[in-house]
């Protein structure tokens, strides 16, 4: 997705049973390698933040999203965009919230927020829609079981 490695695990911080929030929240450091000259996050590293919350998401769900991939479906990027609304600096600590939104035939759609995880200002809001894939590439309808697993844990 980007040539920026995702937030080091073992400074990742994952809570909230799923099942009682429809909603992941993960938190971790701004690293040095995410900023720009001035110290402030590039703006590009807020869509690897975004992947770290879906990944976050998944894994507190019970079913991870390398599963989907074992079943011979993959989740395309078809659209992304995020508000940025206050920066980030280096080693400030800041928390990914993601849920998903919307879940059809084809597609699913996930929502997330950044805040600074001390003050719980909200830093950046985005979306991303992904579209299923068979083994050969071709947009296809998610399997059942998985829209029904999804859309089962959809927010509101």
């Amino acid at each position: 997705m980007t040539p920026h490695p995702t937030p080091d695990t073992a400074h990742v911080n994952v809570r909230l049973p799923m099942e009682r929030s429809r909603i992941a929240e993960t938190t971790f450091h701004v690293r040095y390698a995410e900023t720009d000259q001035m110290g402030i996050v590039h703006h590009s590293a807020y869509l690897v933040w975004f992947e770290e919350g879906r990944s976050a998401w998944s894994r507190q769900a019970g079913r991870t999203y390398a599963d989907f991939e074992r079943a011979g479906y993959a989740l395309a990027v078809s659209e992304v965009g995020a508000r940025y609304l206050a920066p980030a600096c280096y080693d400030e600590k800041v928390m990914v919230r993601t849920r998903i939104t919307q879940v059809r035939s084809r597609l699913i759609r996930f929502e997330y927020e950044v805040l600074n995880a001390g003050s719980g200002e909200v830093l950046v809001t985005g979306f991303s829609v992904h579209i299923c894939l068979d083994p050969d590439g071709k947009p296809t309808r998610i399997p059942e079981e998985w829209r029904q697993f999804w859309a089962g844990l959809t927010a509101p």
